[in-house]
């Protein structure tokens, strides 16, 4: 199919809006990434994201809405954490995980009795939701297994000729995916990270836990409750290493493996004493910077023809904790102490 490029002009929204209505697939901003949407009520549609992604199938989505009164029918409860959370998140880069309604198809939940829910910050992205007229169901708009697309440009390379449209709404603000907490227990836990911390759900809710496959692999079998805890994602073509140590020790290992094809993913002012290409992804001072790099950072190392990439260990604290989940994953868990 050709994929159209549109604009955030009201036109544009509108014309991104029709296409979703009738069942098409729109590639949308948000503060967050890219998202690939769709109708979340139509399983065809649905279906044809996972298709279009190369999305395995038991890898749930989530869904995008723009105002509060949606929920009804798409979720079939409304813990009192989740509102205490959408109170002081949302709009943000949080998503909800409550008990799924009855309007939500299969294709959505993956076989699960939950549904991921958020309502994104962006202008643009509320925008599409309303000209829609549906909540939109909004993976990553990226090719499965490869870094998310924070750019519209970024979501071209992957998914021209595979959608109906890409709307550009500029760089987003965040750059990694939306913090996933699920408040179907009696203590909300945490799914996926992002830029909601784990302190700030613990400040709105009094406390939170931390799955367990936010910081390793899950269990042979073991179904996942959320986007982005699969065993690889977000892997350039490189092979990435993290190298967890000090600066000097990461500069002097870098230094002594200046093979051939071997690249640093650094922290900014690292690259003046290396001896290798480079690519920054942030300042070490700075989380949300890191944040934000990232994704672009990682596509870098793959435009760039780097065989391995030896990526500076974050801080996995606070929004750090986000930053850390992604390069494990982008690096098949691969971390080395030096």
């Amino acid at each position: 199919m050709k994929t159209q490029q549109l604009t955030s002009s009201p036109e544009d929204i509108r014309a991104a809006g029709e296409i979703l209505r009738s069942g098409g697939l729109v590639a949308i901003p948000t503060e967050t990434v890219y998202g690939l949407a769709a109708n979340a009520l139509d399983g065809k549609a649905v279906s044809a994201i996972f298709a279009a992604k190369g999305r395995p199938q038991d890898n749930p989505l989530i869904v995008h809405i723009s105002r509060l009164e949606q929920l009804e029918d798409i979720v079939s409860e409304i813990p009192e954490d989740a509102l205490s959370l959408a109170a002081q998140y949302w709009p943000g880069p949080l998503t909800i995980v409550m008990p799924k309604g009855k309007a939500i198809p299969n294709e959505v939940s993956c076989g699960l009795e939950t549904v991921g829910v958020r309502m994104p910050s962006h202008p643009v992205a509320r925008a599409i939701i309303d000209a829609a007229g549906v909540p939109l169901a909004a993976p990553s708009a990226n090719l499965s297994g490869s870094p998310s697309p924070t750019t519209a440009a970024h979501v071209t390379d992957d998914m021209d000729g595979r959608i109906h449209a890409v709307l550009d709404g500029g760089e987003c603000a965040v750059g990694l995916e939306s913090t996933v907490v699920s408040v179907c227990g009696d203590v909300p836990q945490l799914l996926r990270p992002g830029a909601v911390t784990p302190e700030m759900i613990e400040a709105a809710c009094g406390s939170v836990s931390i799955n367990h496959a936010v910081l390793s692999e899950l269990a042979e079998g073991e179904q996942a409750a959320s986007p982005g805890m699969k065993y690889k994602h977000y892997a350039p073509t490189a092979r990435v290493i993290i190298l967890r140590g000090s600066r000097e020790a990461y500069i002097d290992y870098c230094n002594a493996h200046a093979e051939d094809g071997a690249y640093a993913l650094c922290f900014e002012g690292d690259g003046a004493e290396l001896k290798m290409p480079y690519i920054e992804y942030g300042r070490e001072d700075d989380l949300l910077s890191q944040a934000h790099g990232l994704f672009a950072a990682l596509r870098q190392l793959s435009d760039a023809g780097a065989k391995v990439a030896y990526a500076r260990c974050c801080t996995p604290e606070g929004v750090g904790l986000a930053v850390y989940n992604r390069l494990i994953r982008s690096a098949g868990f691969d971390v080395r102490d030096i």
